[in-house]
Parts: structure tokens; sequence; C-alpha cells
């Protein structure tokens, strides 16, 4: 079962998987290099598993943004089709570039990269503890490919594996990212 539309098979079931539990409110920030692609996506996506769970939206401030991010840019024509498609909209998406007070605001930082979780940290070692990447929160190891620039098959499948990596690490995600 897929709910979403991208990740199949054992990743697209909810089984084992607990509630959110309300609390004083959970914040994460998902980064990539541009904020156009797979940062927005897993925003996007995370929220739609968060309502899908029967989370309050409301308890949560789910936020993406770069490590070389032009300001203000909208995310790429191609996630905002494939978003479009499941049911999410992403129009109003804007880029940004991470900064110290943005960083420094969450809980919990999720790389798409591990060259995007080192520089972070070599820049803002306050972070240290908080900045995973996305595949390190669900017990595993590598990256969410960039597929800006590649073909619509590329954004779909950044699209299932930032799914299935969310769905294996949403508990911890849930855990870590709870305001304190």
């Amino acid at each position: 079962m897929a709910p979403l539309g991208f990740a199949s098979g054992q990743y697209g079931a909810l089984a084992g998987m607990t509630q959110p539990q309300a609390n004083s409110g959970n914040a994460v920030l998902f980064v990539c290099t541009a904020n156009i692609s797979r940062s927005p996506m897993a925003a996007a996506i995370f929220r739609a598993i968060l309502q899908e769970m029967g989370g309050e939206l409301n308890n949560w401030r789910i936020e993406s943004a770069g490590t070389w991010a032009p300001q203000n840019r909208p995310a790429a024509p191609e996630v905002i089709a494939l978003l479009a498609l499941r049911g999410m909209d992403i129009s109003d998406h804007r880029s940004r570039i991470v900064e110290r007070d943005l960083l420094e605001s969450f809980p919990l930082i999720l790389t798409m990269e591990s060259g995007h979780k080192e520089a972070l940290l070599v820049e803002f070692r306050s972070l240290k503890g908080r900045v995973f990447t996305l595949a390190e929160i669900a017990g595993e190891t590598g990256s969410v490919e960039d597929p800006t620039g590649g073909p619509p098959e590329a954004y779909a499948q950044a699209a299932e594996e930032i799914e299935r990596l969310l769905r294996l690490g949403f508990e911890k995600i849930v855990e870590k990212s709870v305001i304190h």
C-alpha cells in the first residue's frame, strides 16, 4: 500500500508506527543544496505522512532551506507537478539559505546528503546532536540523489526515496523534533 503514491511495498504500510503524541510542539528543518527540489519535497511529504497518521499539523513547524540556495526561487517545476499529482501544493514555496538563527530554532535538522551535514557542523558547531542525514535518522547510510536537471523519473525516484526514509525514521523524527 502506498498512500502517497511514491513508496511501495512494506514502506507504504503504517503497521507498527505509533501515532504522533500531543506535546509542546515539534519542529524539523529539511536541508538540501538549492532548496528547490529535495528539501521542499521532504517537507511536503512529511506533512502528508503526519496528516495520514492523525498528527496535528498545528503542533508542528516543518520547513526547508538550502546550503547554497538562491533566495526566493520557487520549487522546481518538476517538483511542483509531481507533488500536485499526489494532492500536495507547494506552489508558494520560496527557496532560502540556511542561517544561524534559522538553524538554532530547530531541535532537528535533516539533510539529504552527508556533505550537507558535515558543512553545517563545521560552520555551526552548536548544532552537534541535532543534525542527521535523512538516511541516518532512518537507520541507513547513503544520500538522497539530487534530481535537479535530470529526467522526470529522477524526481519521482527522489520522492520515493524520501518517502521511504521518512516512514522508516518516522518515530525517531517525532522523538527528536520535540521543542523543549
